[in-house]
């Protein structure tokens, strides 16, 4: 499956695009992950007019290319950051890519919490009007006190937390093949 994978922070030192990059090696035998860094993207002002800046225009068509979405949103004061809200924005402006996407959230953080509260907050954005993904509702994933479960090079150390991963993994690829089929029936 072809999956667009968002880090939901604009740091230089992302766990969260650290996460995303260990999903692309691990699962590439199953998938092509495409992680999108999103820190050359603007913050978004609604007061903008013309086309859609090129960052953005690539990030729409890396969305539309692919099967799915995985969104790694961090926690900042149990809320997603304002780059992610700033992208989603912008995606859901003049562009619409997650229009009818499948699209999985996950998250880590350094916290006991993990990015729990994040991800739930980034759930009811995604299902809003203007950008109404399809997002997925099984297994969470969110991995607490990431320092102690992934080494410096951003390897995921736990092999029960890439258990648990590889089985959010594989239900989301079900859900995701299921949506894409609804949805090419709903486009017939």
């Amino acid at each position: 499956m072809k999956i667009a994978a968002i880090a939901g922070s604009n740091a230089n030192h992302s766990y969260n695009r650290m996460l995303l990059e260990f999903m692309a090696q691990h699962f590439k035998d199953q998938d092509q992950i495409d992680v999108i860094d999103i820190r050359q993207v603007p913050m978004f002002n609604e007061s903008f007019k013309g086309d859609a800046p090129e960052v953005i225009k690539d990030i729409d068509r890396r969305i539309k290319d692919a099967d799915a979405v995985i969104i790694a949103s961090p926690e900042y004061n149990h809320s997603i950051t304002s780059a992610l809200k700033s992208i989603v924005e912008w995606l859901s402006y003049s562009v619409h890519p997650l229009t009818g996407k499948p699209v999985m959230t996950i998250g880590a953080s350094t916290h006991d919490q993990g990015a729990s509260r994040s991800q739930v907050q980034l759930r009811d954005i995604l299902i809003s009007p203007g950008i109404n993904a399809n997002v997925y509702q099984g297994d969470e994933f969110f991995m607490s006190n990431v320092t102690s479960l992934m080494d410096e090079e951003g390897n995921i150390t736990d092999k029960g937390t890439i258990g648990f991963l590889e089985k959010c993994m594989n239900g989301f690829r079900y859900y995701a093949k299921a949506i894409d089929r609804m949805n090419e029936e709903m486009s017939k």
